[in-house]
């Protein structure tokens, strides 16, 4: 039955579609739990797609690479899927535009608070250059981070990690904590979790208003930028 299992296994995998399928699946079951869980930022569903999956390609000794060539394909919808997120924006521009200090003070804070943390996480666990380079630029979006790193001399797949973790971990205890500090207004929450999280937040932001999402794709995206001028300052200024 064991040998039977894992002919069928191998015959699967050679379909592109099978990585592909398995991913919705798992989102989608991913989606199930965590709405009936009462929609717990704990159980987010891009932690518990990203947990299946790791568990089914470990239980079956898939590399990443094969499973990547059927999912690409999500991969390229990433793109759109950023885009897409100028149309809550451009319905949300007047208030960001009578906000556009208050954003600017908060984004500048906030960069430089993930960078700062960053480091000093960086300093206290003693990680070597290369480690610290790849840690630093955690809290902007994927490639823009990966860039940064390998300018400093770190590793832009361990960056991507970091990355990842971030804004699983952003998502899933952002709405918590700002909870916790008493944060209420939906644009400062949806600013928060784009600044910390990126685009992993952005989607949770999503899921509570259309306001916060907007102001958490517009946070997303300046703290790109901003990490990208700052961070190589502060590289030179303190290494």
């Amino acid at each position: 039955m064991g040998e039977t299992l894992v002919d069928v296994w191998v015959y699967l995998a050679a379909s592109p579609l099978l990585a592909l399928t398995m991913t919705l699946i798992a989102y989608q079951g991913a989606v199930w739990l965590h709405q009936k869980a009462g929609s717990t930022a704990l159980l987010n569903p891009v932690l518990v797609t990203v947990a299946l999956v790791v568990a089914v390609l470990t239980a079956t000794g898939t590399s990443y690479q094969t499973y990547f060539e059927g999912a690409q394909f999500i991969h390229f919808l990433l793109g759109p899927a950023t885009v897409a997120l100028a149309i809550p924006l451009y319905r949300q521009f007047d208030r960001v535009r009578r906000s556009a200090l208050a954003i600017a003070a908060s984004l500048l804070t906030g960069s430089l608070t993930a960078i700062a943390s960053a480091l000093a996480v960086g300093a206290l666990t003693r990680l070597d250059a290369v480690s610290l380079a790849s840690l630093a630029p955690k809290s902007a979006t994927a490639p823009v981070a990966m860039g940064i790193a390998e300018k400093l001399g770190g590793l832009p797949s361990l960056t991507a990690v970091f990355v990842i973790l971030t804004g699983i971990i952003g998502a899933a205890l952002g709405p918590v904590v700002l909870n916790l500090l008493g944060v209420r207004d939906e644009a400062a929450r949806g600013l928060a979790m784009g600044t910390a999280s990126h685009g992993i937040g952005t989607a949770r932001a999503l899921q509570e208003s259309e306001v916060a999402g907007a102001f958490s794709g517009l946070a997303m995206g300046l703290n790109a930028l901003a990490t990208a001028l700052l961070l190589p300052l502060v590289w030179v200024l303190f290494f």
